[in-house]
């Protein structure tokens, strides 16, 4: 892998996007926030109606969605400052059971997916062991996750295979699938290539960079992990695929 940071005015890109998506992030946690507080403490503590009590959980819940993408673009921030920095990532690849990792990451996300009425199918071996850097693989799991959430229509699969020698992790929803543009960006990421920022969509194109650098440090005889982009699957929505060797 090319451990070289990134070029001066893709770095400038990055930061100048993931800080507009960030600050888009906190207006809305921010907007929520006053609105539930409009009424007082005596509004919060007793809904006048179901539909009062659900209305406020549904903006809760997007609050803790739009905080979970905040942290995302921090620990992508961070790495990605890391990098610049230093002349690597901090990577610190050990055997593991996958089952766990998974349970860790189903744990994570069970109140937000809960929260947006998304059911998460599972499908792990049990005894499956490989050697991987938990918490970058995490933090690339969790945003595919963040992301599914975006498309699904209701529900999201989490599929874990081993397949010619590499470990196969996907992330899967039953949506319309990704669009062109996001696909793109998926292949400009494998190649070290920024593909660009939409604003309109929040669209910053670091946490597939730092997806594609995590999956990338993951070496063992010759070969490198990847990140791939797709529509199908199980699903037949959009899916997130991420391989190890």
């Amino acid at each position: 892998m090319d451990q070289s940071a990134p070029g001066a005015p893709e770095l400038l890109l990055f930061l100048a996007s993931t800080v507009h998506d960030m600050k888009n992030s906190i207006s809305v946690v921010s907007g929520t926030l006053e609105a539930l507080l409009a009424g007082g403490p005596a509004a919060l503590a007793n809904a006048d109606t179901a539909a009062d009590a659900t209305s406020a959980y549904t903006r809760m819940a997007q609050m803790l969605y739009q905080s979970r993408r905040l942290n995302d673009n921090l620990m992508h921030l961070l790495a990605l400052y890391k990098q610049v920095g230093k002349p690597a990532y901090p990577f610190d690849p050990q055997p593991l059971l996958v089952s766990q990792l998974v349970e860790q990451l189903v744990a994570q996300q069970t109140i937000l997916l809960t929260a947006h009425g998304i059911g998460l199918d599972v499908s792990c071996p049990p005894k499956l062991l490989w050697t991987c850097d938990e918490d970058l693989v995490l933090g690339v799991l969790a945003q595919a996750v963040h992301n599914a959430v975006r498309y699904t229509h209701n529900r999201i699969r989490l599929a874990v295979a081993e397949r010619d020698g590499m470990l196969e992790i996907r992330v899967e929803d039953n949506g319309t699938g990704y669009p062109a543009a996001l696909l793109e960006a998926g292949v400009a990421a494998m190649s070290g290539v920024t593909s660009g920022v939409s604003f309109a969509t929040n669209s910053t194109g670091l946490g597939l960079y730092f997806a594609s650098e995590v999956a990338k440090m993951h070496k063992h005889r010759g070969r490198a992990g990847s990140i791939e982009l797709d529509n199908g699957g199980v699903l037949r929505g959009g899916c997130f695929i991420l391989r190890l060797p």
